[in-house]
């Protein structure tokens, strides 16, 4: 039975920025370890000048950072960061996520509307079990509404729309008490969006209609209907009357009356508009409200690939048998293994080390030994570009042994060993992994180079390479055969991938070893 799991999902919304942390003991056994909210408001002006101010993305790399010693402390392996509408549409979120990849070593996806309600999908159906059918799903943020009509579990339409809390507030410059107006404009915009987008499909009043989000359980909270198997619900005709109360309440107010956060209390009359015009356009009188949504989307999949994994991954035979089918197929096209076999054992060396880090499993390690392996096997084409034919080589080979996405990850390592090309979504094979997939891609691309410029000469002159950090420096001590820097300089001078995709300044040191170390 495989060990227990140590896993982390986090959320970078556009109203707040939550972790969590859990452990894993089966596919279907979760123990929440530690829940973390940081009150950082990505949204804040981004929808109306396209931009993070310096002060959002200062707080933000701060927050990562809490983040980081918060994974390292409790041991997590594996996670998955994912950031939503604020940062998609941030025109220097460049700079953001590149400053938490540096300074806490974190690296975060930027999701689409789809990728987000299929997160919140999946976390749903599985609270609900095979007893309830949904027969509508949405998630309201701080940027969208992402909303799904299924049938029969089945994605009748998914859809996307610019109908968050902190988008609208900042859009009409609501902020406190609403009038009359206010409230009348809100909602024929609502309306006007929902006509162009949606089809008008009455759902009966039985169906089940499920509400996600931090606005959803506060106003489940203020209009509370009957619970059904034991899942707090949404009454939508009791929130019409008190939408009108909170409505015509300032932000402290409403902080002092319904015990809110200010950043909940700012949001909560708009969210309440967006709910009632919603449940009447639609025909429902409430929403079911389970309290989940893209964290817990994200751990019942990292839950998921880890308990439920091909066996190629986990059966150790399998894996000797695809090591010596790559074994056969490389040796046609190179003159001698000794380089190669070299750059096998530094890389799953630094991989080792590194684990903690990169928190990868051994399914990433046997890409990386047959990446390592197949790396120049191109040059039987033609030294330059080889990189790319090496690439087209792996990705046509006659290896059954070697499918779907493990193929084309080990193509990718083949045609990034090197810095005549950097991963990018131009490139078709890269583009068709799953974002997981493409951050470990660059990851273990990064070693991959570190691990062939400590080759560079193809001498084998390096014996043993040992890793420590320290703060921000990822210190690596070269011992050689005889007195050389050409292995620490061929190394120095492919680091740029590792010091981005890992945050550490790469420093290379050499020390002379008389003796071979196994």
């Amino acid at each position: 039975m495989p060990a227990p799991l140590q896993i982390a999902a986090i959320d970078a919304g556009s109203n707040a920025i939550r972790l969590v942390i859990a452990r894993a003991f089966s596919s279907s056994r979760i123990e929440i370890l530690k829940t973390e909210r940081f009150p950082l408001r990505l949204g804040r002006s981004v929808f109306v000048k396209h931009r993070f101010e310096p002060k959002t993305i200062a707080c933000g790399v701060e927050a990562f950072q809490h983040f980081r010693r918060l994974l390292d402390r409790y041991g997590v392996t594996r996670y998955r960061a994912v950031a939503t509408s604020a940062t998609r549409e941030a025109r220097n979120r460049r700079e953001f996520l590149e400053r938490i990849r540096r300074e806490a070593r974190i690296t975060v996806d930027v999701i689409g509307s789809a990728e987000e309600a299929r997160l919140v999908r999946g976390a749903v159906l599985k609270v609900l079990g095979a007893d309830l059918s949904p027969r509508m799903i949405l998630d309201l943020g701080g940027g969208s509404l992402d909303l799904d009509l299924l049938n029969q579990g089945e994605v009748e339409q998914s859809v996307g729309l610019p109908l968050g809390t902190v988008r609208l507030m900042e859009t009409y410059d609501l902020r406190g008490s609403l009038s009359e107006e206010d409230i009348r404009r809100l909602r024929a915009h609502i309306v006007n969006v929902l006509e162009s987008s949606l089809a008008a499909r009455p759902i009966s009043e039985s169906a089940v209609a499920v509400a996600c989000g931090g606005n959803a359980e506060a106003l489940a909270n203020l209009a509370p209907g009957p619970l059904l198997r034991g899942i707090p619900t949404m009454n939508l005709r009791v929130l019409r009357e008190r939408m009108w109360e909170i409505a015509g309440l300032s932000v402290p107010k409403r902080m002092k009356v319904f015990h809110v956060r200010e950043d909940r209390a700012d949001v909560m009359a708009i969210a309440a508009i967006v709910f009632t015009t919603l449940g009447r356009w639609y025909g429902t009188g409430r929403f079911l409200v389970p309290g989940v949504g893209v964290r817990e989307g994200i751990l019942h999949e990292l839950v998921r690939e880890h308990f439920a994994r091909a066996p190629l991954a986990q059966d150790e035979a399998h894996a000797a048998l695809l090591r010596a089918a790559a074994e056969r197929f490389a040796a046609r096209f190179e003159d001698g293994a000794e380089h190669a076999h070299q750059v096998v054992r530094i890389a799953l060396s630094l991989f080792d080390q590194l684990r903690s880090i990169h928190g990868m499993g051994p399914d990433m390690r046997l890409v990386l030994e047959l990446g390592a392996r197949f790396h120049d096997i191109g040059r039987v084409v033609n030294r330059d570009g080889h990189h790319k034919h090496g690439e087209y080589l792996v990705r046509n080979a006659d290896l059954p042994e070697l499918r779907g996405w493990r193929r084309a990850m080990v193509a990718c390592l083949v045609r990034y060993h090197n810095k005549q090309s950097e991963p990018d979504m131009g490139h078709k094979l890269y583009a068709s992994l799953e974002p997981q997939q493409r951050t470990n891609v660059r990851a273990l691309s990064a070693l991959l180079r570190l691990a062939e410029g400590l080759d560079d000469d193809h001498k084998q002159s390096v014996l043993r390479v040992d890793l420590e950090t320290h703060r921000r420096d990822a210190v690596f001590r070269v011992r050689t055969k005889k007195a050389s820097n050409l292995p620490a300089w061929g190394a120095q001078r492919k680091a740029a991938l590792f010091e981005e995709e890992f945050g550490l300044r790469a420093v290379f040191t050499r020390s002379l070893s008389m003796r071979k170390v196994a």
